[in-house]
């Protein structure tokens, strides 16, 4: 118990101080593995074999997608489209904002990325038509969470590589909760638009207006099909499937729409290589630090305290819910599986909790931690491109918050949500 405070105390104290995530795990395993001589040579044998597996080539390459595909300008295509469909409803572009968001995050998967690509188009649009800055942001930044959702989601082949469930089983599984929470924020945001009187467009598009938006959008709009289509029909593993992607975004913006250029794909592979480098420095450290939590006793420790918390499984549920809540508040999402989850993996099987409906309303809980300040990943893009302290977007973000919190909960309640698509897919048996 003494080594896993120093441990989180550790890890804790240089996040405080401004250390960055992925070096505070670091320095933090590193120590526990010195100072309680576990032997050093783990330290390097597993550097290398933390990253070396298959299932995470899929991240570099479906951020390559989103960065080509956002700079071919589909997402501008995506969102034209979608704004003649819903636009004339009140608060009509906000609600196309989070339906644009969820559109985009089926095909880049990073909720950065997505409040990135999204913000750009609809906040200048937004407040143009009298919505409040700080409300434009926050709706955007809210939805973007919903990238590590609606497959293909860099969250799920973190959790299948930690966990071995399949991922494009997981990718399946969030479909229908992805959807659940879209349905919260449409909710919402028309709830807060019809009390401000935040009007849509003036104009519904007409019918020859739309039919000539989709034509134009067809091809952003495949991406997603063609992924997921891929993966269901068992001609691609999901790593296969990003590598498909990739080619067919080079395909659509070369050929098709003619709008990437060399310089374009030159930044994209630059952005790529940068968000890889992260993600996959923060999955090292993440990985030692979780292996010097089993070999300390610290996992096991925690499972027994887990476990006499409640014998109830909604208990566990609801407690699961709470921490990865809170722990979303201060860390990433990829952090917290690799340092969080482990604890809660052999409970699993105790509360016959099964492990891809699992690994979905932890997803979710994840998400929602992303718009969650101090951290809030998300909302400091959007803030960002408002010229606006994070504090003033937050305060407008707190309505999506509880409406997400009350999507986590129906989808916490009804694992069938997250199960059937997989299930019936044969692509996973419980």
């Amino acid at each position: 118990m003494t080594a896993a405070i120093i441990l989180f105390s550790l890890f804790i104290v240089l996040i405080a101080i401004g250390v960055p995530i992925g070096t505070s795990i670091g320095v933090a395993s590193i120590y526990g593995i010195m100072h309680y001589h576990l032997g050093a040579t783990m330290i390097s044998r597993n550097f290398a074999s933390g990253i070396s597996k298959f299932p995470l080539i899929a991240i570099p390459f479906f951020v390559l997608e989103g960065e080509l595909l956002s700079k071919g300008g589909l997402a501008k295509r995506i969102s034209d489209f979608i704004i003649l469909l819903v636009g004339k409803a009140t608060g009509g572009l906000a609600i196309a904002a989070v339906v644009t968001a969820a559109f985009w995050g089926a095909i880049s998967g990073s909720g950065p990325a997505t409040a990135a690509a999204i913000g750009l188009i609809f906040i200048p649009s937004m407040i143009k038509q009298g919505y409040k800055d700080t409300f434009s942001a926050a709706v955007v930044g809210a939805s973007s969470g919903l990238a590590i959702i609606i497959p293909p989601s860099i969250a799920f082949i973190v959790y299948g590589n930690i966990t071995g469930v399949s991922v494009g089983a997981l990718f399946l599984g969030g479909i229908i909760p992805g959807l659940v929470i879209v349905g919260t924020f449409t909710v919402i945001t028309y709830i807060i638009s019809k009390r401000r009187n935040y009007r849509g467009l003036e104009k519904k598009g007409t019918s020859k207006q739309i039919l000539h938006a989709f034509k134009d959008a067809i091809w952003a709009i495949l991406a997603p099909v063609i992924i997921l289509g891929s993966i269901y029909a068992g001609i691609a593993t999901p790593t296969e499937a990003a590598i498909i992607s990739v080619f067919y975004s080079l395909f659509v913006g070369i050929f098709i729409y003619h709008s990437l250029s060399q310089e374009d794909i030159f930044n994209s592979l630059v952005a790529t290589a940068i968000t890889s480098a992260v993600v996959m420095f923060v999955v090292t450290f993440a990985g030692i630090f979780s292996i010097a939590e089993a070999q300390l006793g610290i996992l096991d420790v925690a499972a027994n305290g887990v476990v006499a918390i409640s014998k109830n499984p909604y208990i566990f549920l609801l407690l699961v819910g709470v921490i990865f809540l809170i722990a979303g508040f201060f860390l990433d999402a990829i952090s917290i599986l690799y340092v969080i989850m482990p604890i809660f993996l052999p409970v699993l099987k105790i509360f016959h909790v099964d492990p891809l409906f699992f690994g979905v309303m932890v997803t979710v809980a994840l998400a929602i931690g992303q718009v969650t300040p101090p951290v809030a990943v998300n909302l400091y893009v959007t803030a960002n491109l408002i010229k606006k302290p994070l504090d003033k977007v937050a305060n407008e973000v707190w309505p999506f918050v509880i409406f997400a919190i009350i999507g986590l909960l129906i989808i916490t309640f009804i694992p069938k949500l997250s199960l059937w698509f997989p299930v019936s897919s044969k692509l996973y048996i419980p």
